[in-house]
């Protein structure tokens, strides 16, 4: 098992496996996870192991999964906090088709969980004093699948922007701490998964292909990863991998581009498949068959388009994966247990399993609430002179690629691309987007930036939220929340 974004609000790279996906600390989680007092009348028995799952028995498990997902909320609406936070609900709910603006505390609207959430993130204290890049993952793709624009929180906050911050100058395609791959993968999860509110790609493909390489780079000779780095790494290559962070590899990969039909996803299908266990379905993980790691496994299936009932994963007594969980589901209850021995259902394994069974991969776009006047969407729609806001910028010249987040102060709602550019010659992390940009003031057309002129057919250009590409002037008008991409070539 490996550690996640959902593991604290401030997961430790060199412990991880003490985090939220860490065993010693999952036994504690269960300790502490525990269902609800109010539940104990709902908590009744397992629902019984059985043959590939039906539509109509995936529809119930949804509906009841949900169901459990709603009783986890606090009473002011929220789902996040310190420690073991119950904020990966909200991929749980979209993928099942429930959108958290809907779900409130006793019909509180008021107390919704998007508007909670969304308050939450934009707050000026989050993440913490000691925030890594799984921080802001975590974030973007939560705040996505409950409809709030992950690069419009606040007129503060930017999440697209935080992760861009985490880019490795010294490790091209890592993001945070190279040696906690997890953080990759969470990247590619996060950036790639988040599309635009149009459903758009927001960022470049050539920042995801170079992270996507960096995940290959890291697939291990069984066809599995974990979450430590492997790359140039043979001992670490030859080590098992891990049926968690294989799912979370294969689902990064996929929202990234790649087709099921990629060598690696291909091999990454077949050690799935070679730790299905014949009379449950379950794959077995590495301190045995589990509702995370299988949910983990599920979703990184859903996500390439492959599916877990048939085929490969339907073993020769009948049985899938998505069996499995459904098997771990207690009735009526709708929570998910953890190990098929526990008793009481456990948070993270409701949400595993019910965004699994109800076949997301870890992102979903969020559902059309059914809350009179409550859009699909929230998002802050200008900067908020004087206070400093956060974009996102990738400048690409052909031959090498520079990622940095630029922070600087409005004044006004829109800003120009010049008055970026200026900014990030002396506040953007990390350091060394942008060097220098001519012409150096006024309006005018960009000709030169790094170093590299313009030449012939070869140009500067500019697109916002992976739009449309035109000549990069300085005059160009710049959104809150836009992700900025600058390209040379013709």
């Amino acid at each position: 098992m490996t550690p996640s974004p959902a593991a604290t609000s401030s997961p430790v790279a060199n412990s991880a496996r003490a985090a939220r996906r860490g065993h010693a600390a999952r036994r504690t989680r269960r300790a502490l996870v525990v269902a609800p007092v109010a539940l104990g009348a709902l908590v009744l028995t397992a629902l019984p192991a059985s043959a590939t799952a039906t539509p109509g028995q995936i529809a119930t498990s949804k509906t009841n999964g949900a169901s459990y997902l709603r009783s986890l909320q606090g009473a002011d609406g929220s789902y996040a906090g310190a420690g073991l936070s119950n904020e990966w609900a909200f991929s749980a709910f979209a993928a099942a088709g429930t959108a958290a603006v809907d779900v409130t505390p006793g019909g509180d609207t008021s107390k919704n969980a998007r508007t909670v959430y969304r308050n939450h993130l934009a707050a000026p204290g989050w993440p913490g004093t000691s925030p890594v890049v799984t921080d802001y993952e975590r974030g973007i793709i939560n705040a996505y699948s409950a409809g709030i624009d992950p690069a419009r929180v606040s007129a503060g906050r930017n999440l697209i922007a935080d992760t861009y911050a985490h880019w490795q100058n010294s490790a091209p395609g890592y993001w945070g701490s190279p040696s906690n791959f997890n953080g990759t993968v969470f990247a590619l999860l996060s950036l790639g998964g988040a599309k635009t509110q149009a459903g758009a790609q927001r960022v470049p493909q050539a920042l995801l292909d170079r992270s996507v390489a960096t995940v290959r780079a890291n697939q291990h000779t069984d066809g599995g990863w974990d979450f430590a780095k492997a790359e140039g790494d043979p001992a670490q290559l030859a080590k098992p991998g891990d049926i968690d962070m294989t799912g979370a590899a294969m689902a990064s990969l996929c929202v990234s581009g790649v087709p099921a039909t990629d060598p690696a996803i291909t091999k990454a299908k077949a050690f799935l498949k070679s730790k299905l266990i014949n009379n449950t379905g379950a794959f077995n993980a590495m301190f045995g068959p589990n509702t995370d790691s299988n949910g983990w496994a599920v979703s990184g299936l859903n996500a390439c388009g492959i599916n877990p009932q048939t085929g490969d994963f339907l073993t020769r007594a009948g049985k899938t994966p998505v069996d499995f969980l459904i098997a771990q589901q207690f009735k009526p209850g709708g929570g998910f247990k953890y190990l098929p021995t526990d008793t009481t259902p456990s948070a993270y394994a409701s949400i595993d399993g019910l965004r699994a069974v109800a076949g997301g991969g870890f992102a979903a776009a969020p559902p059309t609430p059914v809350t009179a006047g409550a859009p699909r969407w929230v998002a802050t729609s200008g900067f908020t002179p004087g206070t400093p806001a956060g974009l996102a910028l990738t400048v690409d010249d052909g031959t090498s690629l520079k990622v940095c987040s630029v922070t600087f102060t409005p004044t006004a709602a829109t800003t120009t691309l010049g008055a970026v550019l200026d900014a990030a010659g002396t506040s953007a992390a990390p350091a060394g987007c942008v060097t220098s940009v001519t012409p150096g003031s006024g309006t005018g057309t960009i000709t030169s930036l790094n170093g590299k002129a313009n030449s012939g057919g070869s140009t500067w250009k500019a697109a916002v939220d992976g739009g449309s590409a035109g000549a990069a002037a300085r005059n160009k008008v710049i959104n809150l929340g836009d992700t900025i991409t600058l390209r040379y070539g013709s």
